[in-house]
């Protein structure tokens, strides 16, 4: 009996490597991996702007212009994905979702 007290008070562990729900106490538990994708905007720093970007900009367009706009309607985006995955275990019995 005590040993089930302990199995609600404690948020997930594993009992012989079985997962136990913290809820219903049940066993049958699914894990899940979740892969997160998010955009990450890539831009320059202080220092290329105080250094380069100030006339880099002036120059391209006077000096590059047709290029210029050709590489700015198809050319990099600037942005940059960024992937993150967590895993998640699933209780078949009573759907209680944990975070490991």
């Amino acid at each position: 009996m005590n040993n089930n007290q302990n199995m609600y008070q404690q948020p997930m562990y594993q009992q012989n490597s079985i997962l136990v729900c913290p809820r219903c106490g049940s066993n049958h538990m699914n894990v899940q991996v979740i892969n997160e994708v998010t955009l990450k905007n890539q831009h320059h720093s202080i220092w290329w702007w105080i250094f380069i970007g100030w006339w880099w900009i002036f120059v391209k367009w006077l000096v590059f212009t047709i290029p210029a706009l050709i590489f700015k309607i198809f050319g990099h985006k600037k942005q940059k994905a960024v992937n993150t995955q967590r895993r998640i275990a699933v209780c078949q019995q009573c759907g209680n979702t944990i975070n490991l």
